[in-house]
């Protein structure tokens, strides 16, 4: 029998092998992987988890637990040893991997993992690649069976939209990667288009939560916390997107971080950093600049009517029937994506472009045809600009402008004054309108890539005047031909390209080209005879039928 706490702590510290320690690839936070019923689970070694093993294998050799100073000791040895003699590992949450094997944390209770390569996907109770961390709230996925189709997705997908289906499931796809960039899925609609009920099955695919919708967050520290601690963001029935907020959701998605000070310290930093799938939704254009609707995957979806309408429960017992085999749909999509997004040439670069070239790679398992997704994706890059000049207060201004002057030059003060004309006197008096030149100088900036590709060109010039630099803007009509645009070609494993039929896109007065005829590509039957079966849940959790 060990009796003094010295003793206890030597005991407790003795059952942790060092091999089985290290920090994260911060160099901050300590971890432990432990053996529990014939696996091997990871944990945090200041966690509730991993304070339990201890006590309960101190408990098996002694019939009593550990003295909690005893604990104490132990704990603080063991974390010195993981900060000073253990290995460097990277901790993953949920999917983890690189370009050439991707791991899914499944979360169950034999901390299982599906190892996906381009030859396929199993599923393995191995980890030595790959450590995953646990948080609280997180839920396991079903197990993946094969047979399923991705295709078959869509029975629980409120849409009437070859095109969105199609920017919908390259997301979902997208969400796999171990890396971003992700574009933000910004889903619109009416109260009842089963927005919310969307974001819950998709976050059922890929991150399920006890939790799986939140709230508006209050600050930057609550986002990447969250971030830290899940893998998909998903912020529901969002009215506004404030600044701060839209910049936030701009790192996410293209990878940022956020430090601040140490709780109960006076000059100690914590760092989060992480790049994060996201989803939100609103009844209107909840976004508002320009940044995030470039990087932002707009879904409109439409009315259910009371016939289509089906009872929640119903919706949600047919969705997990049918969610083991869509995951394993899923998977095996990820896999054609591994397969071929080494070999693909985008014929230019979009913005987003690793996101695209992702997505031209998984176009065969989604069975798109080629060229598919960069139709649809020019398409979505066209609304988003609309909305970003909709929601831009000096766009009109601006726009109306060019049009009375081919090419006109001045400093933003003279261009405040020339708006200042054109603007109404309820334009004028809006809090978004500009009051200063620095302020209407920071708005051109944001409107300026979507006002070119209506061919309207903002371009900032400096100029001497009497040995002095004078900054001036010049608003001109006219193509940009350094703004990438995505042309309607197909991409293959080769590189080769194939025109589709109504043409490549111009470069003119229109920076996007033809995408409107990509819309119409003859599927529209096709379109219609699928839209019928499809099931269309709602989204108001307070009410029963969806």
């Amino acid at each position: 029998m060990i009796e003094t706490k010295l003793g206890q702590a030597r005991l407790l510290t003795a059952m942790v092998d060092l091999e089985y320690l290290f920090r994260s690839s911060d160099g901050e936070t300590c971890f432990v992987t432990v053996a529990v019923n014939g696996h091997h689970e990871t944990y945090p070694i200041r966690s509730k988890a991993f304070r339990r093993w201890l006590v309960g294998k101190f408990y098996a050799i002694e019939s009593k637990p550990p003295g909690a100073q005893a604990l104490q000791d132990a704990l603080g040895a063991i974390e010195a040893r993981a900060q000073f003699g253990g290995n460097l590992h990277p901790v993953h949450v949920r999917v983890a991997g690189d370009d050439e094997t991707i791991y899914l944390d499944l979360c169950d209770e034999t901390w299982r993992v599906v190892e996906i390569t381009a030859d396929g996907w199993r599923i393995t109770e191995k980890q030595e690649a790959v450590k995953f961390k646990r948080s609280r709230g997180m839920l396991p996925l079903p197990l993946p069976v094969r047979g399923g189709s991705i295709n078959d997705l869509r029975n629980f997908v409120n849409l009437d939209n070859e095109e969105q289906w199609t920017l919908l499931a390259a997301w979902l796809v997208a969400a796999l990667r171990p890396t971003g960039p992700y574009p933000v899925l910004a889903l619109l609609g009416e109260q009842g288009t089963a927005k919310s009920t969307l974001q819950e099955t998709f976050r059922a695919l890929l991150d399920p939560n006890v939790a799986p919708l939140r709230a508006e967050p209050r600050d930057v520290r609550d986002v990447m916390i969250a971030a830290s601690n899940g893998w998909c963001l998903v912020f529901d029935n969002l009215s506004d997107i404030e600044p701060w907020l839209s910049d936030c959701l701009c790192r996410l998605s293209t990878g940022g971080g956020f430090s601040t000070r140490t709780l109960f310290s006076d000059d100690d930093e914590i760092i989060f950093a992480a790049t994060r799938p996201i989803m939100l939704n609103g009844i209107d254009s909840v976004i508002s600049r320009a940044d995030l609707f470039d990087r932002a995957l707009i879904v409109e979806l439409p009315r259910i009517s009371d016939e289509k309408r089906r009872q929640r429960r119903e919706y949600w017992s047919a969705f997990e029937a049918a969610r083991p085999a869509l995951l394993g749909a899923l998977l095996d999509t990820v896999a054609v994506a591994l397969s071929r997004h080494r070999e693909i040439v985008l014929p230019s670069l979009p913005r987003m472009a690793d996101f695209a070239s992702w997505a031209v790679a998984a176009e065969p398992a989604l069975g798109l045809p080629a060229g598919g997704f960069l139709a649809a994706y020019a398409g979505n890059q066209l609304s988003a600009h609309g909305l970003a000049l909709d929601a831009s207060p000096i766009a009109p201004a601006v726009r109306q402008l060019a049009e009375q002057h081919a090419h006109w030059k001045g400093t933003a003060a003279e261009l405040l004054e020339e708006l200042d004309k054109i603007a109404d006197d309820a334009t004028r008096r809006a809090r978004t309108w500009p009051t200063t030149p620095r302020f209407l100088a920071s708005a051109l900036r944001r409107a300026a890539p979507s006002l070119r590709a209506i061919g309207v060109c903002v371009e900032f010039i400096d100029e001497r005047e009497l040995g002095a630099r004078r900054r001036q803007i010049r608003v001109r009509r006219g193509a940009e031909s350094s703004v990438p645009t995505v042309p309607h070609r197909s991409c293959t494993g080769s590189g080769t390209q194939t025109e589709r039929k109504d043409g490549s896109v111009e470069r003119g007065g229109n920076a996007l080209g033809a995408v409107g005829n990509a819309r119409n590509d003859g599927n529209n039957e096709s379109r219609s005879r699928s839209n019928q079966s499809m099931l269309r849940p709602a989204d108001d959790a307070d009410e029963d039928a969806v």
